[in-house]
């Protein structure tokens, strides 16, 4: 008798040791179907809500994904790392990928999924203005962005809107793109134009008060893009199928879910902010409509942006969308759902 429960107590250790062993190896058999894909995003920024929401619910991961993130600082480094293929995708400004094609690139980079329709940034005052008007900004010096780059193309786009030429505000452009803050708050410039959190945290400060926004003062804007070098997508279309499916569903929770509760999955992506600052900041976002519903980019919304390049006089040759712009990834990722 004694034996016999011997042997049933062994067997059972037997199979419970094998069915660890099997989900240990399971788990290991999961971990090398992940494909690394390296994104160079141009800012690290609650302006780009919907694709930390991708990562921080584990959305590429289940597309088989394994997302390494690094930040450019800038569209043209970011396009650099594009080019040079340091990067596999690159997140930035629209314009980037038609300046390449402007300066003859034989691998054109192309969009393939749009995330943002407003700019976002935001002008902010050194004093408190109740009633502010671009007008204020004439004979100022503003801390713009980089030259030909879409903030400062869309600041200028609003200056020319309410009727002032560019060459009568003071801009200057000489300040990289993450030290614009800090300057300001060291004592330069009237007015600075800043992304968030840079903006709140001046605020917070008592350093800086937000005027206006200048994601509602352009209109809608195809501000910021993922895109790829065509080769790399004719390469991978499977992989950046699964890339567009992961980023459509950090979309969905953002058009179904609320601020706070937004703010409260991508918290760990800004430890340095508390989570009601984060929930301010996305409620500002979200009052405004800075996200697309789906990542599908028209070609109503690339014509405009060339047309704001031509009229800031940084391009002056026709640029073809087809070429530039690859909508079929979005719109699968949409029949999915």
């Amino acid at each position: 008798m004694k034996k016999r429960i011997l042997r049933l107590i062994l067997s059972c250790s037997l199979a419970v040791a094998m069915l660890l062993s099997l989900c240990a190896c399971t788990k290991k058999d999961d971990s090398k179907k992940l494909t690394t894909v390296t994104l160079n995003e141009v800012a690290h920024s609650i302006f780009y809500a919907p694709m930390y929401v991708a990562i921080e619910n584990g959305y590429f991961e289940e597309e088989g994904i394994d997302l390494q993130l690094t930040t450019g600082f800038g569209a043209d480094k970011v396009m650099a790392a594009v080019i040079s293929g340091e990067a596999d995708v690159g997140f930035m400004g629209t314009e980037a990928s038609i300046y390449a094609y402007a300066e003859g690139t034989s691998d054109c980079v192309c969009n393939f999924a749009q995330l943002t329709q407003r700019a976002g940034n935001f002008l902010v005052s050194r004093e408190p203005m109740d009633s502010f008007s671009y007008d204020d900004l004439v004979g100022k010096e503003v801390l713009g962005g980089r030259a030909g780059g879409t903030p400062e193309i869309v600041f200028e786009y609003i200056l020319k809107k309410n009727g002032i030429s560019p060459s009568e505000v003071n801009i200057d452009q000489s300040i990289d793109f993450g030290s614009t803050a800090a300057a300001f708050s060291g004592g330069k410039g009237d007015f600075t134009v800043e992304f968030e959190p840079s903006a709140t945290a001046l605020e917070t400060a008592g350093e800086g008060y937000v005027v206006a926004s200048l994601g509602v003062d352009s209109g809608y804007v195809p501000y910021t893009a993922f895109s790829a070098k065509q080769s790399y997508i004719d390469a991978n279309p499977e992989l950046i199928q699964h890339f567009t499916n992961a980023l459509q569903k950090g979309m969905d929770y953002v058009a179904t879910h609320t601020p706070a509760e937004i703010a409260q999955v991508i918290a760990p992506q800004f430890p340095d902010n508390d989570t009601n600052t984060i929930t301010t900041i996305v409620t500002r976002y979200y009052d405004q409509e800075t996200w697309k519903t789906d990542l599908i980019f028209t070609e109503e919304s690339f014509n405009f942006m060339v047309e704001m390049l031509t009229d800031a006089g940084v391009l002056d040759i026709d640029v073809p969308y087809e070429e530039l712009v690859d909508t079929s990834f979005a719109k699968q990722a949409i029949s999915q759902e």
